[in-house]
């Protein structure tokens, strides 16, 4: 599953705007050609996310688990070999929602193909994914959201996802100079920017990319996934697992800061002056 781009997909502002609203639904359909299954991953991360803004972070242990897809409390039910899920799934499925999540806020249900089930099966899901404990969560992935009961769909929210969006790339740049992993290598580089007078919107924007491919790359070091850029193979071959975590964590926290009404050269100098002590 890759992660490296996404941060100005339409989806990935609905969701972040419902994490940072505290409106997340208990239960989506996640419609339309796009990318499904990576949003629904996405949507669960954001639900099980520890960080206390710009959820979800990508680099907690809760997103991490998310994203290896070895969240106890992230339920996937499909068929594998079948065009249909068997019933007595489903149950045991509704069952185990009943039960409290083991160390995160919810349970998560994910079909990531909600066409699998007929109308006994989401018969057998209405009454939970209406008044099911408060822990419950429900994402359906499906093309059209048509193949989902009306009784299902009233009770979710959903959202729409487009093939094709145009993602800004991130600046090769500012990667290579964080993983050059000298001594104001980046705080050179973070004074070009400034000097460019970039705005503090592009700024956040190239804070967000490389956050996500430092994600990425720190996930490639532990065995989770394989990088997809060349910019996340020189971070994680560059930088030490300490090093790509405290720079994920910067580039997060900083992005964040960029939400308010704080000046770019602010920005970039507290961000230089915490990368050199980390390093």
């Amino acid at each position: 599953m890759e992660y490296g781009t996404l941060e100005n997909s339409t989806w990935v502002r609905t969701i972040r705007r419902w994490a940072d609203s505290g409106s997340l639904p208990h239960a989506v359909i996640l419609s339309g050609p796009g990318p499904r299954l990576e949003a629904a991953r996405f949507l669960a991360a954001a639900m099980e996310c520890r960080s206390a803004r710009s959820r979800p972070c990508l680099s907690c242990s809760q997103c991490r688990k998310v994203m290896e897809e070895i969240h106890p409390d992230v339920l996937t039910l499909s068929a594998q070999d079948a065009k249909e899920l068997t019933v007595k799934a489903v149950r045991d499925l509704r069952s185990e929602l009943y039960i409290c999540p083991n160390d995160a806020p919810r349970k998560i249900a994910l079909f990531p193909d909600a066409g699998q089930l007929n109308q006994r099966d989401q018969n057998v899901l209405l009454k939970i994914v209406e008044e099911g404990p408060a822990h419950a969560a429900f994402l359906f992935c499906v093309e059209n959201s048509g193949a989902l009961l009306p009784t299902i769909r009233s009770r979710c929210v959903e959202l729409k996802l487009q093939q094709g969006e145009a993602e800004p790339e991130a600046d090769p740049g500012l990667l290579r100079a964080f993983a050059a992993g000298q001594r104001g290598a980046a705080t050179a580089y973070l004074t070009e920017l400034e000097n460019r007078r970039i705005k503090r919107e592009d700024l956040q924007q190239q804070l967000r990319q490389a956050w996500r491919i430092c994600a990425q790359a720190l996930l490639a070091q532990s065995g989770g996934q394989a990088v997809d850029t060349q910019e996340a193979a020189l971070l994680s071959r560059s930088l030490s697992r300490r090093q790509l975590a405290a720079l994920t964590e910067l580039l997060h926290h900083y992005a964040a800061e960029c939400d308010y009404n704080v000046g770019v050269g602010h920005v970039l100098g507290a961000l230089a002056a915490e990368w050199e002590k980390r390093i």
